[in-house]
């Protein structure tokens, strides 16, 4: 049996949203199908990816090794499929602001890409706060930016969100929640919680906590996602994040699993802003068109919305 495409997309939009079911729905596909292919590969590499529960499923330590694999030959094959024409190829100069965690953990990989596509587009980028993101929207400072959608209100930027990262619960290795068959926000409320600030990420847990009758027992607030890492792996606390900032090793080499929880947990949203009535540019047009080919495509693994 040869590994093919479709079976990486399938497997990577489950290893994405945590469900099989909603990987199916993104996919346009029957969950069948999906279940199929994630099979399929599982046979193939003699190992078992996907750790099936009630509530969804997560990744075993293979598959998530597998799951960089995945990604890579999807890179690849997608460069292959849209390599440019080095005779049309657009050229300009773009500005770029992204926010801390959009440029740390999502953003180098994909200027990368776009890079080798547009050759001829000079892309300067420059790391900012969202409010600060914002304002050089506004006065034309920076031609686009990429980063968190859902924190942002102002009318006069379009948005357009083109990935969710699925948020999940963070355990050190061997934690007791580990063994239950399902995980509440009522069971994190009684465990010591590591609050991540950076990027507004304790406003936005709040939000979600604040629909609940329960409140996380913040024990340490940082900045870090490394001390977040740390401290998880090291037993001293739990904390939810997305699967963007995700790494199963802490910087002392320490395990640490993902939870998925029962309750609903809104994703991280990222996408592209802009201007409200800015004709694009070229390069604009290009670098918005790179992501919707990435993320919005039909046939892409990968889903989004789009705010015009």
């Amino acid at each position: 049996m040869a590994l093919t495409i479709r079976q990486l997309k399938y497997f990577t939009a489950v290893a994405e949203v945590g469900r099989i079911s909603q990987a199916a729905v993104q996919l346009n596909i029957s969950q069948s199908a999906v279940t199929t292919a994630v099979r399929e590969l599982e046979e193939m590499v003699n190992q078992q990816l996907l750790e099936r529960h009630s509530h969804g499923v997560e990744l075993t330590s293979a598959g998530r090794r597998f799951l960089s694999h995945a990604y890579a030959v999807l890179a690849a094959a997608d460069a292959a499929e849209r390599m440019p024409d080095e005779e049309a190829s657009v050229e300009g100069s773009l500005t770029i602001a992204a926010s801390y965690t959009v440029l740390g953990y999502f953003l180098p990989h994909h200027l990368h890409h776009f890079a080798r596509l547009h050759p001829r587009v000079n892309v300067k980028v420059h790391e900012a706060a969202r409010q600060d993101i914002e304002e050089g929207l506004i006065t034309k400072r920076y031609d686009m930016g990429v980063l968190l959608t859902s924190n942002v209100g102002l009318s006069e930027l379009a948005l357009e969100t083109f990935f969710g990262s699925h948020r999940r619960l963070w355990v050190c290795s061997k934690h007791p929640l580990l063994e239950k068959a399902e995980v509440t926000l009522a069971d994190v409320a009684k465990e010591p919680y590591i609050m991540l600030t950076v990027d507004e990420a304790s406003a936005t847990s709040l939000k979600y906590w604040n629909q609940t009758p329960y409140r996380p027992d913040i024990r340490l607030r940082t900045s870090s996602v490394e001390a977040v890492r740390s401290t998880v792996a090291n037993g001293m606390g739990v904390c939810i994040l997305s699967d963007m900032v995700y790494r199963p090793w802490s910087l002392e080499g320490k395990r640490i699993e993902t939870i998925n929880l029962r309750d609903e947990i809104p994703p991280m949203n990222i996408g592209l802003g802009w201007k409200h009535g800015v004709e694009p540019s070229p390069a604009m047009t290009a670098f918005r068109d790179y992501f919707r080919q990435q993320f919005l495509d039909p046939t892409s693994a990968r889903s989004g919305k789009s705010r015009p």
